[in-house]
């Protein structure tokens, strides 16, 4: 039978940690350099990805971007959510936020070639958060997700800026057929969308225009124009109780 180095998920796990680690803080920056480096090149040898130092180098110049996008998304916490109370509290505290973290580091890892590592990562913060972001999808700036848990965003979605996005949300496809593998499958979001709890959008030829707002429990498989407000309805029905039992 095949060896497979499933223990890489233990490294995997801890090089994450720590590379979210030294994006926000100096002193974690330089007491974990060395071993970022290192370890990002013992796990692609194991891989077997060559040219892991200069996969490597790309990579770190990217860094400040990615922090400078990360920035925009707390921003965009701190501004939608009425129960933070500043933003040292949302890159400590907030479980959506290291989620969107992760995303964007291992978005660019995925986009320079290098894809098991990626997932991995995806995967440690999955599990920690219940927010399933693939490294695939294209996420622009000041991105908010509430809560998080439950959150499903596949491989190729496009999220545009300003999209806020609520607990149980996904974007997914009709169909996960092997043959779709090199099509776009997953639903395009653009700008200022807000997506409620629970809302299931899929398709890759969906598209959610700007600005509109999508309810809570909505099932989605074709395009809804921009400015547009999509809802679910259902009957509720409240009555007195009857001699004290809750009927």
């Amino acid at each position: 039978m095949k060896s497979y180095n499933v223990c890489l998920k233990d490294t995997a796990k801890t090089f994450t940690k720590r590379l979210f680690y030294s994006l926000f803080d100096c002193e974690q920056e330089e007491e974990h350099d060395e071993y970022l480096e290192k370890t990002f090149l013992k796990i692609l040898s194991k891989l077997d990805i060559e040219d892991g130092k200069k996969l490597w180098d790309t990579f770190k110049l990217q860094l400040p971007e990615i922090r400078r996008k990360l920035d925009l998304d707390a921003i965009a916490f701190e501004k939608n959510d009425p129960a933070s109370h500043s933003l040292a509290e949302i890159y400590m505290a907030y479980p959506g936020f290291y989620a969107i973290s992760i995303y964007r580091l291992s978005n660019a890892l995925h986009r320079l070639g290098v894809y098991i590592l990626p997932r991995m990562m995806s995967e440690f913060i999955h599990g920690i958060t219940g927010v399933d972001i693939h490294p695939g999808a294209t996420i622009d700036e000041s991105f908010y997700i509430d809560h998080g848990t439950g959150i499903v965003i596949g491989e190729t979605s496009i999220i545009g800026k300003n999209v806020k996005i609520y607990q149980g949300v996904t974007l997914g496809g009709i169909s996960v057929s092997k043959s779709l593998a090199s099509t776009k499958r997953h639903p395009t979001i653009e700008d200022n969308v807000c997506i409620y709890a629970n809302a299931t959008i899929l398709g890759g030829d969906i598209s959610i225009g700007a600005n509109s707002v999508i309810g809570a429990n909505v099932w989605i498989t074709e395009s809804v124009p921009e400015n547009s407000l999509v809802t679910y309805q259902t009957e509720i029905k409240i009555r007195p109780k009857k001699n004290g039992i809750r009927k």
